[in-house]
């Protein structure tokens, strides 16, 4: 997989729309995170739909699957707009994927989409149907978005400084080396709901695969892993980069032997709790940017960023 194109950075002033494309949110939470951007000197253009609820079943949607599209869809193509935020995961962003109109986002160029969890699917699609660098960070409309909003920040106003990611403290080295690749991944329950569909995952090959779920026990964590093996997604990549894995059982004996036993044995550096994901820290990953992983340092080196 080769790097991808990249957004240009953000400059104080610039309008920003905050779209929900997967759950939607209680309208306190969505002025906090207005307020959170504004407070970056940001203008903010939120969604219609940030606090909408689908009845019955469906109420974990941020409306009908037609309308997220569409709210997404115009975000992405107006052309006032310089960043794409997404307020919440939940679920729901793979019901409109294929309702979004991709030449439309393609030909609108690249701006940064930001976001995590659910958002997976988006990170997929902007990848392979239109060869975007998007980036795997923490949304406004989240508890933990205080903790790491900094990184983000940085990434969207300044990405030339960002040099060199670490990981959290406590990162782990499973199997040691160095390797060189194109960033992408995201949430693995979420990222393996992807094989099968129109577009289907990023290319692997050479890749450093980026991996963090929640509320997943290690039977269903061994079964996601256990598709990526069988489908040989595995065997192409250059590296692993492991986030959090919050409510899915301890690190330290249970799903650190399990990614030991399922990546292990790739040949390639495999590095774990580098602080991504459903955790208290989520630093932002850039998918789509190539970098190099250092998995005895803990250390991810950004390439022309």
């Amino acid at each position: 997989m080769r790097a991808l194109e990249r957004p240009a950075p953000l400059r104080e002033g610039d309008l920003v729309a905050l779209v929900a494309p997967s759950s939607g949110a209680d309208a306190d939470e969505v002025a906090a995170g207005v307020a959170a951007l504004e407070a970056w000197g940001l203008r903010v253009a939120p969604a219609e739909n940030l606090t909408s609820r689908q009845p019955g079943v469906l109420s974990f949607l941020a409306g009908d699957d037609a309308a997220r599209a569409r709210s997404f869809e115009k975000a992405w193509t107006d052309p006032e707009v310089r960043a794409v935020v997404c307020s919440r995961g939940g679920d729901g962003a793979n019901r409109m994927v294929e309702l979004v109109d991709w030449a439309a986002v393609r030909a609108a160029g690249p701006k940064a989409l930001v976001g995590f969890s659910d958002v997976t699917t988006l990170h997929a699609a902007l990848a392979v149907r239109c060869g975007f660098v998007s980036l795997h960070g923490p949304m406004p409309v989240t508890r933990a978005f205080g903790a790491s909003a900094e990184g983000l920040r940085r990434m969207l106003f300044a990405p030339e400084e960002v040099r060199e990611l670490r990981g959290a403290p406590g990162v782990d080295t499973l199997v040691g080396g160095r390797a060189r690749g194109v960033l992408l991944g995201g949430c693995l329950s979420v990222f393996c709901a992807e094989f099968g569909t129109a577009a289907g995952p990023p290319d692997p090959r050479g890749a450093l695969l980026c991996l963090e779920d929640v509320g997943e026990n290690a039977t269903h964590l061994d079964r996601y892993l256990g598709q990526l093996a069988r489908s040989g997604y595995l065997d192409a990549l250059a590296g692993v980069l492991l986030g959090s894995w919050k409510d899915c059982g301890p690190w330290q004996g249970e799903l650190r032997e399990l990614f030991l036993d399922r990546l292990g044995g790739l040949g390639v550096p495999v590095v774990g709790e580098f602080g991504f994901g459903h955790g208290e820290v989520n630093q932002t990953i850039p998918f789509g940017v190539e970098a190099e992983l250092d998995a005895d340092a803990g250390t991810l080196a950004l390439q022309d960023f």
